[in-house]
């Protein structure tokens, strides 16, 4: 198999989600098409009592794994459908090149699976955290059929990196990331990440750097360098609940800020930590929006 070719069997669909959702729930692991070029490994949760609730279509952040989003998902499917989307950049994706791995057609990936999945605007919401709530916000341009509501954790509205950073993943050849790994981890924990006040992220964040696909990966990291939201931002009308993490210092909370005062019907929510942001309590915090919406 050549290397620009990053695909992966009908292993990927053999999994058990027992762990990871609440007791009862039936989920479903599939593989669909969304360009001619690219698979996602999508996973359905559904509760173990219908509701009235919309679907929650779940889409996580760059690199992030459906296991580090446990406490979530073991909340959130006790009364939501969800769709949980495995976005292109992650190692269980089928990928024929030529392809990108930009927002934009991560977000068109996006617009695929809501019809796709034959969803409407009165019942279905999009959930997303980093990477994933910024390809949320970009999808809704595309999107003939708008969510209900957005509820987005720690979303970047650039991927700004440094000179030696960009250089770093350009002239580094795949192969070679496994001995660039313990750098990258030895980085994100002395300068990025306060790990005494959130060990448990850090642990989080190197289980999925351990399990990623590295040429996805630079290119993917490469694509996202130049790009910028703020001039969508305006024109995004959809309810939506910004969610920040003031000691998360990989996803400012003032970012969140400023794009919750951007959007016309948007507001900010303050947890904290990245670990409480991810915890069973963003889901009660999303059950009051919606009711404070009337949805």
């Amino acid at each position: 198999m050549k290397d620009q070719d990053r695909l992966v069997d009908s292993s990927s669909l053999d999994l058990d989600l027992s762990s990871v959702c609440t007791l009862g729930c039936k989920w479903n692991v599939e593989l669909l098409q969304v360009t001619d070029s690219v698979t996602l490994r999508i996973m359905t949760f559904n509760p173990p009592k219908p509701t009235d609730n919309p679907t929650v279509v779940f889409v996580p952040g760059w690199i992030s794994r459906v296991v580090g989003w446990e406490p979530v998902l073991k909340e959130m499917t006790k009364d939501f459908r969800v769709i949980f989307v495995e976005t292109r950049e992650k190692i269980s994706s089928q990928v024929r090149e030529p392809a990108g791995y930009g927002v934009t057609e991560i977000a068109l990936d996006l617009v695929e699976v809501v019809k796709r999945f034959d969803l409407r605007s009165d019942n279905y919401i999009f959930f997303g955290s980093s990477l994933g709530a910024t390809a949320i916000l970009h999808s809704i341009q595309y999107l003939d059929q708008k969510p209900r509501a957005l509820a987005l954790i720690g979303t970047n509205a650039t991927f700004s990196m440094s000179t030696f950073a960009k250089t770093f993943i350009r002239f580094l050849p795949p192969r070679f990331y496994l001995i660039a790994r313990p750098f990258i981890k030895w980085y994100l924990k002395t300068f990025r990440l306060k790990v005494k006040n959130d060990d448990i992220q850090f642990k989080k964040y190197c289980a999925a750097l351990d399990a990623a696909d590295p040429w996805k990966l630079k290119k993917g990291a490469i694509a996202l360098s130049t790009y910028e939201i703020w001039d969508l931002l305006n024109d995004i009308s959809v309810p939506t609940l910004l969610v920040g993490a003031s000691e998360d210092n990989l996803h400012d909370h003032g970012i969140q800020k400023r794009i919750a005062d951007a959007l016309p019907n948007g507001k900010y929510l303050e947890l904290k930590t990245n670990t409480f942001s991810h915890s069973g309590t963003i889901v009660v915090c999303l059950r009051n929006y919606l009711k404070d919406l009337g949805a």
